[in-house]
């Protein structure tokens, strides 16, 4: 009894740790080229399920003053990610509030066509019968793309 006591009190630093680095948000990464075929390039600056955006929504950001009003709408007590619109905007999707965790979205695939900038995007939901955390999730994706000065269209494709 005292040996499991003490692997129990010896693991817990351990799980602390883990639970705190499963937290923390991804590092912007820089944009790479733009492949052959016409697809965008696009740089993850910041993915996960905690946001303070609860309604479903894309965004497009296209200006610094934008991104700041984003940002701290979305994680006010988080350092807001360097981004230069001289040559890039950020899009951006938000699932809003959601009842358990299970919940994800991911920006896939940015694309011209014609005069849009298409962005594809995939959802996620828990399956029926999954056991999942109760508690309330705002899943959500935001990525840097070269600039683009005409519409920007989000489509919902599947995995």
């Amino acid at each position: 009894m005292l040996m499991r006591l003490a692997f129990v009190c010896s693991m817990a630093p351990l799980l602390a740790a883990a639970l705190a680095a499963a937290q923390v948000p991804q590092k912007p990464q820089p944009p790479a080229p733009t492949p052959p075929g016409g697809a965008a390039a696009l740089a993850r600056i910041a993915k996960g399920d905690m946001s303070g955006v609860q309604t479903t929504r894309q965004v497009t950001v296209r200006t610094a003053a934008e991104w700041q009003k984003l940002w701290k709408e979305h994680s006010p007590d988080e350092k807001m990610p360097a981004v230069d619109f001289n040559s890039h905007m950020v899009v951006g999707v938000f699932l809003g509030s959601k009842p358990s965790a299970g919940y994800q979205v991911e920006i896939l695939n940015v694309r011209p066509e014609d005069n849009d900038l298409v962005v594809e995007y995939a959802q996620k939901q828990p399956g029926r019968g999954m056991m999942t955390a109760q508690m309330l999730t705002e899943p959500y994706d935001l990525v840097a793309v070269p600039k683009h000065a005409g519409p920007v269209r989000f489509v919902a494709v599947s995995r």
